[in-house]
């Protein structure tokens, strides 16, 4: 790696693996990286922690760009200038269906633009997309890890909890989207603008449907979504290296 930090997430500037999962919280970027061979701490500024290291051989960058989609795209933006060029995202949404329960993993086939951020990028009728080779790569790998999964439409919203509006809660849940989450159409839009590849794995941490979630409803601290979560970094880690195989 060369050359001097670049300035939101404190990475080189130059150098890092080309394969990435890119993750929330700070402690799931060590948690994971700690799974990692030769893991090394790559940069550390506010809520962006980066690590790189290899899985089972291939070299990789795990980072964790934070809570909504603003500033997870400083994050990608910043990773992307630093040598990556796919990325999957591991996070944690909200079910909005019954039968997808906490614990299991929902794969993004694409997400509804409704992250706060992507509306100042390009206009409301550019589809935020999963790169397609993601979406088979992380199936396959869920099948491998018997991790009960589901696909489809996520939905990338910037609040959290609702207000005095009124959200979009009835109308996203006739239209079949089955999850609820905070950064992934940021993900998806950048890696369509640029040309990279992008895709997203997120584990169920509690059901959304309601459209009620705050303090005194919202307990992601539980077992079922931390085992979920174990499980999930093996199945993302695994499909990440095979879609950059596919590249070679």
């Amino acid at each position: 790696m060369t050359g001097s930090a670049l300035p939101v997430t404190g990475i080189p500037r130059s150098g890092l693996p080309p394969l990435a999962v890119v993750v929330g919280a700070p402690q799931r970027a060590t948690d994971i990286a700690a799974r990692l061979d030769d893991a090394e701490l790559a940069g550390e500024n506010r809520e962006y922690r980066t690590y790189t290291g290899s899985w089972r051989g291939t070299p990789v960058v795990v980072a964790s760009h934070g809570v909504g989609g603003p500033g997870a795209l400083c994050s990608f933006a910043e990773l992307a200038e630093a040598g990556v060029h796919t990325f999957l995202r591991l996070g944690t949404a909200g079910s909005l269906r019954k039968d997808i329960l906490s614990g299991d993993l929902v794969i993004a086939e694409a997400a509804v633009r409704d992250d706060g951020v992507s509306q100042q990028l390009v206009p409301a009728e550019y589809p935020a997309f999963a790169t397609a080779e993601t979406v088979p790569a992380l199936v396959r790998a869920a099948k491998a890890h018997d991790a009960p999964h589901h696909r489809g439409v996520v939905w990338t919203r910037a609040a959290f909890s609702p207000g005095v509006l009124r959200l979009p809660m009835r109308e996203y849940l006739a239209a079949g989207v089955i999850a609820i989450e905070m950064e992934l159409s940021a993900l998806l839009v950048f890696a369509g603008l640029n040309g990279l590849k992008a895709g997203g794995a997120l584990v169920i941490d509690g059901n959304a449907a309601g459209d009620d979630v705050g303090p005194a409803t919202y307990d992601p601290h539980r077992d079922v979504v931390a085992d979920g979560v174990h499980r999930a970094a093996a199945v993302v880690l695994d499909a990440l290296i095979e879609v950059g195989e596919a590249d070679e």
